[in-house]
């Protein structure tokens, strides 16, 4: 490797090349569980387009594979290493070029922390919608590369929606522009939503153009308690037929609801079965929560506590953003992905619930409930070693049962290592076959994060 490491340098910036081996061990992987990372040859911190073209091309020429990063937020092992690859990190390609409020768009490099850009759009009464959990650390480039979602993808959707072109590095170092500046444009293939999502194998993603909405109003929240997953999951199927348009629209179980009780203290009755959060934040934002309101308390609800101002709605999601903090505090946790029809969501529920007991294990789910996308959080001892074999097994039959209610493996988090063998059953032979010739078309010689999706 001894070659590799002089040719990369020959081409970055001095301190921008890493071989120090506690460095290269922090960088290896992402925060999946169960996710084997491999050992790399080195670490590299590209600053330019040109910098990452030099990369791509010394990989290349000498059959080097290459895992490109973000800020290693993933869950699903996307952006682990593999044996003597290049990790090419685009953190420090992080400025904002330019913010366009007339075009209402952005032009960021990958490196921009999400909340960067969003309070970049904010300073001209704009927003950019997509918000993972993760949105104060994770980054744009990652987001492009998983086609992450968030909280409000109910309403404005996940970030394929806004991305209108791209500048990919391709695997041999030539420069791809994809897509467009305008409002519309449907010139050829539709290549920039075919690299959103594709988790680093077909390209490197070293600039994109984003598109922006106006900010809106604060939100108002509702918070609904029920004594059934089944009357929770009722409610949202009505809130939707109805027409109505939430922001937000969260679900969590009881397990989650007890966690998020013995941690803060929040108050929650103990005959909770499932928690329901609904916002809107449009101008008619109140009458909205109020008639919401009603159709919880129609379809069973046993408490339902209307927010009256931005502070009150505030109170109200705690509870949801300590979801994950108050389980992890339960033992180690390994967080599904499973999307599910709406109208399924309560099967899902206590299907996982039957699958936590058959296990002996604890399940905690939180859910985007508007859009189905559902997260079991598996919770064990991973220093014993009969129970991490269940969690592995429940986290296998979590996935089978959403598949089996018509849903998908992944609704944000991606594929990468940790759900290889079931994409190929979620997209059958032929779909997998033309997924694969496509990856041959944009990396012939595979050095572009192998061994990920499939």
């Amino acid at each position: 490797m001894g070659e590799l490491v002089e040719r990369l340098r020959q081409g970055l910036p001095a301190g921008a090349v890493a071989v120090d081996g506690d460095v290269l061990a922090a960088y290896k992987h992402d925060m999946a569980g169960f996710c084997a990372a491999g050992e790399p040859a080195v670490l590299v911190f590209p600053e330019s387009v040109e910098q990452v073209q030099h990369v791509m091309r010394t990989a290349s020429e000498l059959r080097v594979p290459v895992v490109p990063q973000g800020a290693r937020t993933g869950l699903s092992g996307g952006a682990n290493a593999v044996d003597g690859c290049v990790l090419l990190s685009l953190t420090k390609m992080n400025r904002i070029l330019a913010v366009d409020p007339v075009e209402r768009i952005a032009v960021v490099q990958p490196g921009v922390v999400n909340a960067e850009l969003s309070r970049a759009a904010g300073e001209v009464g704009l927003a950019y919608p997509p918000d993972p959990s993760s949105w104060e650390s994770c980054t744009i480039g990652g987001n492009i590369g998983t086609g992450a979602g968030g909280l409000c993808c109910v309403k404005y959707g996940v970030t394929s929606e806004y991305v209108l072109g791209l500048e990919v590095v391709l695997a041999d170092g030539r420069l791809l522009r994809t897509g467009r500046r305008t409002a519309k444009g449907v010139a050829g293939y539709d290549l920039t939503r075919l690299l959103v999502g594709s988790e680093g194998t077909l390209g490197v993603v070293v600039e994109a153009v984003v598109a922006l909405r106006p900010a809106p109003e604060p939100a108002l929240v509702l918070a609904a308690e029920f004594d059934s997953v089944d009357a929770a999951g009722a409610a949202v199927c009505e809130v939707m037929a109805r027409g109505f348009v939430p922001s937000l629209m969260e679900l969590m179980d009881a397990t989650t609801v007890r966690a998020v009780n013995e941690m803060a203290q929040m108050g929650l009755p103990e005959s909770t079965r499932a928690l329901l959060l609904v916002a809107f934040d449009g101008p008619d934002r109140r009458e909205r929560v109020a008639a919401v309101a009603e159709v919880c308390a129609e379809a069973g609800a046993t408490g339902v506590v209307p927010a009256e101002d931005r502070a009150e709605s505030e109170l109200l999601m705690q509870a949801r953003r300590l979801s994950l903090p108050a389980m992890e505090r339960m033992g180690t946790t390994m967080i599904d992905d499973v999307a599910v029809p709406r109208a399924r969501l309560a099967q899902m529920l206590n299907g996982v619930a039957e699958i936590a007991d058959r296990h002996r294990l604890t399940i905690g789910v939180v859910s985007h409930a508007g859009d189905g996308n559902t997260h079991p959080v598996v919770i064990f001892d991973a220093k014993d070693e009969d129970e991490t074999e269940r969690a592995r097994r429940s986290f296998d039959e979590i996935m089978a049962l959403g598949l089996e209610l018509g849903g998908t493996v992944t609704g944000e988090h991606g594929i990468g290592l940790l759900k290889r063998e079931w994409l190929a059953r979620e997209l059958g032979p032929v779909g997998l076959e033309l997924q694969r010739q496509i990856k041959g078309v944009f990396d012939p010689l595979g050095i572009l994060n192998p061994g990920k999706t499939f």
